[in-house]
């Protein structure tokens, strides 16, 4: 894998839904994951909550998960749907499920909060997963809005609330370049009130 500079990662990284093995080796992914520590974080609550996926865990993912979309009557879960995803998700080597844990009793820090931090985490490890030189694509599918998939992570549905997978490997295909908006269509300067 080819690493590549900071801003470089964080200009260049793009969503790599098409991925294959390799999968980042044990001690890349602990530094992919120790990348989520340094989020910002309100009151060091550290809300993030990860369940790594891999082998042959992630056919029984695939059964679970699409069976549940398939009892909940989502009419998008056509059999043609069903083979599309199972294919995909038997060539991706690693999946991370991502959970934001709630901590009801904090005044001082609001749930919008604790959720902000987890996203940064997850921010943190996809830039990461870039500078390494491989790919990630953050799916909230494969039953995400679905307690029966939460439960059964392991994360249970009052005390956390499931954000979906990143899907973590090699890119399948040629990286294309995109080109990104400027980023003045999105700034305005303040000097007082209208």
């Amino acid at each position: 894998m080819t690493a590549v500079s900071p801003l470089h990662a964080l200009t260049s990284r793009r969503s790599m839904k098409f991925l294959r093995a390799p999968a980042p080796k044990q001690d890349e992914l602990d530094q992919i994951l120790q990348t989520a520590m340094s989020a910002p974080d309100h009151g060091k609550l550290r809300p993030w909550r990860f369940v790594l996926i891999r082998g042959e865990a992630i056919g029984r993912l695939a059964d679970l998960a699409l069976d549940a979309v398939k009892r909940s009557g989502d009419p998008r879960m056509t059999p043609e749907k069903e083979k599309s995803v199972r294919q995909w998700m038997s060539e991706v080597p690693l999946f991370v499920g991502l959970a934001h844990k709630i901590d009801h009793d904090n005044p001082k820090v609001p749930e919008q909060e604790q959720l902000l931090a987890t996203g940064a985490a997850v921010m943190n490890m996809l830039n990461a997963i870039h500078a390494l030189g491989y790919g990630a694509f953050w799916s909230t599918g494969m039953g995400t809005y679905l307690e029966e998939v939460q439960d059964a992570l392991g994360l249970d549905s009052l005390d956390h609330r499931f954000l979906g997978f990143l899907a973590v490997g090699t890119p399948a295909c040629a990286v294309p370049t995109i080109e990104r908006p400027d980023f003045r269509e999105f700034v305005t300067e303040w000097s007082g009130p209208v």
